[in-house]
């Protein structure tokens, strides 16, 4: 069943003492990801790569998953966690809800990849499959599960986003000189989180938001200053992309994030395949969507760092790029 509750309206730009808060509250369970450079050799882009994908839940959203559950009241969470995810929230979710030893379970659509469906089974979660209708309704904030289950919507929980913004003193902190920050958008956590770590700390650096052309809302809702429907085709890179953004998370986005970039899934998979060949790095396609851009946009220059959101991807998907291929 689901309810037509809507969900928190907006979320807003935390500040410094909860972002340094929420980073001492997850640093038990998340360490420091690693930052690499790749050399290259491309004029005037000196290219860095920070990987996600190194953590228990192998994605940048443990962090916001992890500073949701445990800032809870035990009583609120006692009868277990969920939430609504194509894959990375709920593998995080999941984890996060077994280090605070609670039930979980993540909504679900059917196609969603297995190597996701798998950690959040694997972490003592529960699957609920639903429509790819009841899905986006819960995703973009229309609708919520009608549970007494502790909700965690991945995109307008304030606990998330903080979370999130994690990463950004990460970066500040490691690569001070740092000009450029890409970051894959898909609901808007990632990019909006690094953007609001770095705004507290009145750093310089320019975070930009990175699409594959499967789905781009973000360089739509930029172009016409307000959110707007765009066309979206399934792939393999399912942890960005959306027919629109997400209202309650934009209006903190669009004060912090102006630019964005496209790549297509030729350059993506090449990215992942680069990826393993230089750092022996494997990485999804939604996640290396950043280094692509870095290489192949030409209005991205100076010091780059690439985050690499998360490495779940099915074996098969893998297997097709690095024999060349684009996974269906």
């Amino acid at each position: 069943m689901m309810t037509t509750r809507p969900q928190p309206a907006t979320v807003r730009i935390p500040e410094l003492a909860e972002i340094i808060e929420a980073a001492e509250r997850i640093a038990p369970y998340v360490e420091q990801s690693p930052v690499l450079e790749l050399p290259l050799g491309l004029p005037g882009k000196r290219i860095l790569i920070k990987d996600e994908g190194q953590n228990q839940a192998g994605a940048f959203k443990l962090r916001g998953a992890l500073n949701a559950v445990m800032s809870r009241a035990r009583s609120e969470i006692s009868n277990g966690v969920c939430t609504v995810s194509s894959g990375n929230m709920a593998y995080a979710v999941a984890t996060a809800a077994r280090n605070a030893g609670v039930p979980m379970a993540a909504y679900m659509y059917a196609h969603a990849p297995q190597s996701k469906m798998d950690g959040v089974r694997a972490n003592g979660g529960e699957v609920r499959v639903v429509s790819d209708e009841t899905y986006w309704s819960y995703a973009l904030g229309h609708s919520a599960p009608d549970t007494d289950w502790a909700y965690i919507y991945p995109v307008t929980d304030q606990a998330v986003i903080t979370g999130h913004a994690s990463i950004g003193l990460e970066i500040a902190r490691q690569v001070p000189d740092v000009d450029l920050i890409l970051t894959p958008y898909g609901a808007g956590g990632l990019t909006t989180g690094a953007a609001s770590a770095l705004h507290r700390l009145n750093h310089k650096a320019e975070v930009v938001a990175i699409e594959a052309d499967v789905a781009t809302p973000v360089t739509a809702a930029l172009r016409a200053k307000q959110p707007v429907t765009v066309p979206m085709k399934r792939s393999f890179v399912k942890a960005i992309g959306a027919p629109t953004v997400i209202e309650g998370v934009w209006r903190a986005t669009q004060e912090l994030v102006h630019r964005s970039s496209v790549v297509t899934l030729a350059q993506t998979t090449s990215a992942m395949r680069l990826l393993f060949d230089k750092a022996k790095i494997v990485t999804e396609g939604a996640s290396a969507t950043s280094l692509a851009a870095a290489i192949h946009d030409p209005t991205l220059t100076g010091t780059i760092l690439c985050v690499l959101s998360g490495r779940n991807i099915d074996a098969a998907d893998y297997a097709t790029v690095l024999q060349g291929g684009i996974p269906e």
